[in-house]
């Protein structure tokens, strides 16, 4: 047995753990695998055996044939210009059968042996006849996969508000649980548009300072409370978490400037 490396399988399909069996390929390297009694393509995403048990669930039986030749990579294209084909006819479909459902994109196996459409829907759809009406027109097992906002945007691509090419789309593999609270606990305005991504949804890197700002937060008053000061009571009006300084409005236009101490035993930054 080789070593177990990341890739993700197909155009759109999740990352997985596969068997290299001594197989010698780089990151970005175009692969071969044999994953649930089929063949496939996959590119490598990484050569590091996973270190933790939450990467488990990304493990998979599968193995590596080989690295992609230029004949596979002829078939990898082909199938691209396939599945464009089948995308154009599944859209027709769902139009003939009035479905509520969005179709984004849709990719072939490597070895032909099914094609895979992605879709969004409000609610849930009944797509048993347009399955059955794609398997009698292309003869090939048909999967259609309902996805969300995330995996919609994470799909599509494109560039966040920092500029850069979107977190999901880039080097995210797994989507982790976000909220409200994490915007708060930063002190950010919570105002939609800044706070949301192109998804929709709470941007994905309210989550990379979380705790950082947890800990920090630890005795720091809260925007909009009453402190104490050396010149009486005021209200916070202003809060810089990582410098710990508080800005107090004391009346009549007056406003100070007061640095809070870490709590006794709280861990010092480490640059």
């Amino acid at each position: 047995m080789g070593k177990i490396i990341q890739v993700r399988l197909g155009e759109h399909r999740p990352v997985i753990y596969v068997d290299n069996r001594d197989i010698e390929c780089r990151r970005g390297d175009h692969i071969i695998v044999e994953v649930d009694r089929s063949t496939d393509f996959a590119r490598v995403s990484s050569c590091c055996v996973p270190k933790n048990e939450s990467e488990k669930k990304f493990f998979s039986s599968g193995k590596i044939l080989r690295k992609a030749t230029d004949g596979d990579m002829r078939q990898i294209e082909n199938n691209r210009t396939k599945a464009k084909d089948a995308l154009h006819v599944c859209i027709g479909k769902i139009t003939e059968l009035k479905l509520d459902m969005n179709l984004l994109t849709c990719e072939y196996a490597f070895d032909g042996s099914k094609i895979v459409f992605y879709f969004t829907a409000e609610g849930r759809v009944d797509f048993r006849d347009l399955v059955k009406d794609m398997a009698r027109q292309f003869r090939v097992r048909i999967e259609l996969k309902q996805i969300g906002v995330r995996d919609r945007a994470k799909m599509i691509d494109g560039y966040g508000v920092c500029g850069q090419r979107l977190c999901c789309a880039s080097f995210i593999k797994d989507f982790s649980q976000l909220s409200i609270k994490m915007a708060k606990e930063q002190a950010l305005p919570l105002n939609p548009s800044k706070i949301s991504g192109v998804c929709g949804r709470i941007k994905c890197c309210m989550a990379y300072e979380f705790n950082v700002y947890k800990e920090l937060n630890k005795g720091l008053p809260k925007m909009g409370g009453k402190i104490q000061t050396a010149d009486g009571k005021g209200k916070v009006i202003n809060l810089d978490i990582l410098k710990r300084l508080v800005h107090v409005d004391m009346g009549d236009g007056k406003i100070i400037k007061m640095t809070i101490p870490k709590p006794e035993g709280a861990a010092d930054d480490k640059a």
